[in-house]
């Protein structure tokens, strides 16, 4: 496909007329042979950024993405367009592996997918010497950053393939990262020069707005009856998002509920519900919204502050894809502060305590020393916690925290089928239906009912063939189990409990490597991300785009115009430069000693005395300035969570 041009690409495969903005600049630059990270806001077309080239260059793209559930969704969407993408990723079993892997090495994918604790297993690299690779793409690249807000240790063995690789241009993606994890980012990668492509994160059609709300419910619902169209509203815990739903249904508006504890048929069914327009609002956490590119969400909300301004922007940034006007509205009250900062601690428990979670984890899983690697074990967290005397939820925080360090991977459960192949070639199979009778049935149904079953894992249902022979589906799932044992065919079947994949060989606890160093470090970088937000909500004097983007580097743009500051600011009849102009001027004067108006107006010399007033007016309703019994104006600090001033 050398000859091909990325526009004929597009339009043959995705049936695209013209690319968005900067998407062609970065594709052009990766097929130049360079190493190129592309910054693009949620919804900015990422993946086509590397997935054009792909099909341009020889061989094949290997995709290091540490999302599940996107990367199946990509490899399936890359299917439906005649694309050949193969996966590999903890959790899947040895034969699934296997497949996979066959396909690669037979040059019958175009994309090979892999999550980045699979990049350096043994198998991989030997496979790798056989392997023709194009191109690496780096999905979610802030994760190679110890600065990033979701930092994970195993990308970054990332640039180790390079070595074996030397040759092989790099693309890095991601939809946030502050100048610093940028620098880093290409440090990690070995660029060796920088080469950014950055789209502006101004939304210009996005209108933030943050209400300090004791009734979020009441605020919620006029949300919903105000503003016509879709949402989705994001709130912290499983339970809450339940309750909330049914708030709004008791109150008209259409809402579902949407959480990873729900089993995997009820997730696609209560999204594809939700895309196609016959319920307006999902009440979620933040597990609804990823991969998910629905352009006419008219508003997002969130119940609860975000942890970091990179989750906010991301989230928040589903709303208005489509270029029309939306709202992204925070609520929160003044104890939401002190809640956010607690979970916060809780998120980070003592490196003691996180041992000791591991070293019961290998008890429960009938683990020993030196053993484990790549099995898969279901796993129930309340179960385990009982059994050991843990709290949930920092426990939950403790394997997260093994999980970023590449011990384990925890997976909800994602398979919403069961799924065979057969591992006998269709003569031999013959000759056992010969001489296994009882098995006759059964291997004929599955033959008649689904193609493919000799070359690729195929999805089945145990009550579709039950019901065609007539039986219950018990004996179906046991007619298959032994087929399996037999090693006539692999069956693979379907689960709705959350699993965990051991991605390394069980250690003693006691030589589990937590850096004092990068834990204190991540704790602080964490909390630093925490104030951002807390900052962004309590603030009523600085445009909330203008914050937001400023938090990612970008200091250039103007005023929104659209958010909840700027509206009340658009009241006061001045301009930007004007309101920053007159506050320059009286904020000094007012933080040393009260002033009367007179006196303000005079110090403004050169403005109006009409634009001095309404600015002066602005502030006092914004609690800037307090006017005392003599008539004097005097600055104040913003109040914190306990109704205390801030000093600065």
């Amino acid at each position: 496909m050398s000859e091909t041009t990325a526009q004929q690409v597009l339009s043959r495969y995705w049936g695209y007329s013209a690319f968005r903005p900067m998407q062609e600049d970065i594709i052009n630059s990766v097929l130049a042979g360079r190493d190129t990270l592309a910054l693009l806001p949620t919804g900015g077309g990422k993946s086509l950024c590397f997935q054009v080239p792909g099909m341009i260059l020889d061989g094949v793209t290997l995709v290091v993405t540490p999302l599940i559930a996107l990367m199946k969704d990509q490899v399936e969407n890359l299917r439906k367009r005649g694309i050949s993408a193969e996966a590999i990723y903890s959790g899947m079993t040895a034969r699934e592996v296997e497949l996979a892997m066959n396909h690669i090495l037979h040059g019958k994918a175009k994309f090979f997918y892999l999550s980045p604790e699979r990049l350096l297993t043994d198998r991989f690299i030997t496979a790798l010497e056989h392997i023709k690779i194009g191109m690496i793409a780096v999905d979610e690249a802030h994760c190679i950053s110890q600065w990033g807000y979701d930092f994970r240790p195993p990308y970054l063995r990332i640039a180790e393939i390079r070595d074996k690789l030397p040759s092989i241009p790099v693309i890095a993606l991601t939809a946030t990262a502050t100048p610093k994890v940028v620098r880093d980012i290409q440090e990690k990668l070995r660029f060796p020069v920088p080469n950014v492509f950055e789209r502006s994160f101004e939304r210009r059609n996005l209108a933030y707005v943050v209400f300090n709300e004791e009734n979020k419910l009441e605020r919620l619902l006029r949300i919903c009856s105000n503003v016509k169209g879709t949402g989705i509203v994001y709130v912290r815990n499983r339970r809450k998002t339940r309750e909330i739903a049914e708030f709004l249904m008791r109150n008209r508006i259409t809402a579902d509920f949407y959480h990873a504890g729900l089993s995997p048929i009820d997730r696609e069914k209560k999204q594809n519900a939700w895309k196609q327009g016959s319920l307006r609002v999902m009440v979620s956490t933040n597990a609804f919204g990823m991969g998910i590119d629905k352009p006419d969400v008219r508003f997002v909300v969130h119940m609860d502050l975000p942890d970091s301004p990179e989750a906010y922007f991301q989230e928040a940034g589903r709303g208005g894809r489509d270029e029309k006007k939306a709202f992204a509205v925070l609520l929160f009250e003044n104890s939401d502060v002190i809640d956010a900062r607690h979970n916060l601690a809780l998120s980070y428990p003592e490196p003691d305590y996180i041992r000791n979670v591991y070293r019961a984890l290998g008890n429960y899983l009938n683990l020993a020393v030196g053993t484990g690697r790549d099995t898969v074990h279901l796993f129930d967290l309340n179960e385990f916690c009982n059994t050991y005397d843990f709290k949930p939820l920092v426990t939950f925080n403790a394997l997260r925290f093994i999980e970023r360090e590449g011990f384990i991977s925890m997976n909800e459960a994602m398979e919403t089928h069961s799924r065979i192949i057969f591992n006998v070639r269709k003569d031999d199979l013959y000759k056992f239906q010969v001489e296994n009778a009882a098995f006759d049935p059964i291997i004929k149904t599955i033959l008649r009912s689904y193609g493919g079953v000799f070359t690729e894992l195929a999805n089945i249902s145990e009550k579709e063939l039950g019901s065609r022979l007539s039986v219950e589906s018990d004996l179906i799932v046991k007619a298959l189990t032994q087929l399996h044992n037999l090693e006539v065919l692999t069956y693979i079947p379907a689960t709705d409990k959350p699993r965990i994949i051991m991605t390394s060989e069980l250690i003693r606890a006691d030589d589990l490597r937590i850096s004092q160093e990068h834990y204190f470090e991540r704790r602080a970088e964490a909390a630093k991300r925490l104030e951002s937000v807390i900052n962004y909500a309590i603030s009523t004097d600085i445009c909330r785009s203008q914050m937001l983007i400023a938090y990612f580097g970008q200091d250039d743009i103007q005023r929104c115009g659209i958010c909840d500051v700027c509206v009340e600011r658009n009241k006061a009849n001045l301009s930007e430069l004007e309101f920053n102009n007159i506050v320059e001027v009286i904020k000094p004067l007012l933080k040393v000693a009260g002033c009367n108006i007179s006196q303000l107006v005079e110090a403004c010399a050169r403005i109006s005395e009409e634009k001095v007033i309404n600015a002066v007016n602005w502030l006092v309703d914004n609690d800037k300035i307090e006017i005392s019994d003599d008539g004097l104006f005097r600055w104040i600090a913003p109040k914190d969570d306990k109704g205390n001033y801030y000093t600065r």
